[in-house]
């Protein structure tokens, strides 16, 4: 197919097959006509008649430009540029021949995606130059690789799309439900990685924020492809000003209802605090590439200790509980008598340690007189644990990591793949790290239960709160220092916010050099340290609210009304063809 221009008539269109019965066919745009309103549509039509290398390019770059959607940028309105650049291009894809069309709407997908992935995520190579000696190597293949695999997933929604695109409006709404439907596949297949969910562009704005308390983060991903791609839905080659516009009409409002019911629920917040509970959470800032060094270990430990003994004991009756980051001891802390008894002599009066650390079964672990654990066999098993230690260095309480990270605390059929040398992305420890059996909230003295979520657990929706279970609060403890001051912490604290939203809970989170934070139930910051600075954060622990329409509900409705799509879209479509054929 060849896109011409006939120049007796001053008019763009597509040479190609005929359309199918009840497809619809795109519409002619004039090249002599003035005014913002043609030189839109002639720009589009530009845009849908690219190919190649250019039409990958543009693909790339505009799905680039979503990532400042994401945080630290914020820039939720770069959605109004990545978005009609896909609609434009999918158009493009929709005026191909039969056998090409999808092939050509899964390539502009995936450039769009890869684009996307790599502008957001770029910043996870930064992980692989704390030993940059030994896997400095492998940044290229990971800050490529990943988005390249993720990529897929925006392909899949072109190819659902482009199934149901048709001139006006509803190429929008099929884009911005399939959008909606791969993003929330990604954060489950292959055990999922939501990172950057289109829905968060949303959450920038406290007051849009305040959505997800009623439809998830998948819900705010619906509204943000739809008001995203709206602008794009008068215009070009399958355009149509009528429809197009009460589209565009219907985003904004829809936008608008979304702001004001969350400025509304934030006139209404409760600020109470639990009464008597005191946090006090350590950021000790620690550098990656020294904390792990033997000869560093107790040094880190000891900036843990000392920090510690800034907390003030908790008013009578009452408990103060300090808060450790994940894996924030250089050794195994539950073998280490020493340690224990320094963290008994650290801890204030009525207080409770909430501490990161590897835990592993005991069943021939030692300590040698200096304290340190000795050497332990390669049949046991080790967890990314949180360990709670009273004032006496009595362990009380722990709870396991469940979702861990691939390639990273675990090696995917590690015996088939260690052979190839996959095995160093591993944990050094033998056999990486197990998976916990599942959450249960951790019980501490005078405080309300807490669900524990240790690194990135807290970016999975559905997995914050184990079923049946009430906890009061939300305590991430993570380690974000491999990724260095870039957009990865920020990201990751950012969705960690939402799940507060979501919940109706409060967050307390600790990370080893930020950001460490305490969190109302309406993601609001009540107190926080600035990322790779060391010190502390003191505070009171925020009362949980009524449990949201989210929390009791999930993604169902969601879901539903993404399926409701698509069988209206099909309907139409069926009923045209027989239309088209009598």
């Amino acid at each position: 197919m060849r896109k011409l221009r006939d120049r007796r008539r001053g008019r763009f269109f597509v040479a190609g097959e005929a359309a199918r019965p009840g497809e619809g066919v795109a519409r002619r745009i004039p090249s002599s006509a003035h005014g913002a309103l043609p030189a839109l549509d002639r720009f589009a039509a530009r845009i849908a008649g690219l190919t190649g290398w250019r039409r990958n390019a543009l693909a790339f770059a505009a799905g680039g430009v979503s990532a400042l959607a994401q945080a630290p940028f914020g820039y939720g309105a770069a959605l109004l540029i990545s978005l009609p650049l896909l609609v434009f291009l999918l158009d493009g894809a929709a005026m191909r021949p039969t056998g090409r069309r999808l092939r050509t709407a899964a390539l502009v997908g995936w450039w769009w995606g890869f684009g996307a992935f790599l502008a957001g995520l770029w910043w996870i190579g930064a992980a692989f130059l704390v030993d940059a000696a030994d896997y400095g190597w492998m940044i290229p293949f990971a800050v490529a690789g990943l988005p390249a695999g993720l990529a897929v997933f925006p392909a899949a929604a072109a190819v659902l799309a482009i199934a149901f695109w048709r001139p006006g409006a509803s190429r929008v709404v099929a884009l911005a439900a399939a959008l909606t439907a791969t993003e929330w596949l990604r954060g489950r297949i292959a055990t999922g990685f939501p990172w950057n969910d289109i829905g968060y562009a949303l959450t920038n704005s406290e007051a849009l924020m305040q959505g997800a308390s009623l439809i998830g983060v998948s819900g705010l991903a619906l509204v943000a492809a739809l008001a995203g791609a709206a602008p794009a839905a008068p215009f070009g080659p399958f355009g149509r000003r009528r429809s197009g516009t009460a589209l565009c009409a219907a985003a904004a409002a829809l936008i608008g209802a979304l702001a004001a019911f969350g400025f509304a629920r934030l006139s209404g917040a409760d600020d109470a605090d639990v009464a008597g509970v005191r946090l006090h959470l350590v950021q000790p800032a620690i550098d990656q590439s020294e904390k792990w060094r033997p000869e560093n270990r107790w040094q880190s430990f000891d900036v843990l200790l000392s920090l510690t003994r800034e907390a003030k004991p908790a008013p009578e009756d009452g408990t103060t509980v300090v808060v450790w980051p994940e894996t924030s001891t250089p050794f195994l802390l539950a073998d280490s008598a020493i340690a224990l008894g320094d963290i008994a002599r650290s801890l204030p009066e009525r207080s409770v340690l909430v501490a990161g650390t590897v835990f592993a079964t005991a069943t021939e672990a030692g300590v040698d007189p200096q304290g340190d654990s000795a050497e332990t066999a390669a049949s046991e098993r080790y967890y990314n644990s949180a360990l709670a230690i009273d004032r006496t260095g009595t362990i009380i309480g722990r709870d396991d990591k469940v979702h861990l990270v691939p390639f990273g605390e675990y090696l995917p059929f590690q015996s088939v793949l260690e052979s190839t040398g996959l095995g160093a992305l591993a944990e050094s420890l033998p056999g990486g790290f197990t998976p916990g059996s599942g959450h249960v909230p951790m019980t501490l003295p005078g405080v309300p239960p807490a669900s524990v979520l240790i690194c990135y657990e807290a970016i999975f929706p559905a997995e914050v709160v184990a079923p049946g279970t009430h906890p009061g609060w939300l305590l991430n403890l993570t380690n974000d220092a491999w990724f260095g001051d870039t957009p990865g912490p920020y990201q990751h604290f950012q969705q960690a916010r939402t799940r507060a939203v979501e919940q109706g809970l409060p967050l307390v989170r600790a990370a080893n050099t930020g950001i460490s934070a305490i969190v109302d139930p309406y993601g609001r910051i009540r107190a926080s340290l600035a990322l790779s600075k060391r010190g502390v954060v003191d505070g009171a622990l925020p009362a949980a609210i009524g449990k949201p329409l989210y929390a009791r509900i999930g993604d169902g409705p969601v879901l539903g009304v993404v399926a409701v799509v698509f069988l209206l879209l099909a309907a139409r479509r069926r009923g045209r063809q027989h239309k088209a054929t009598d």
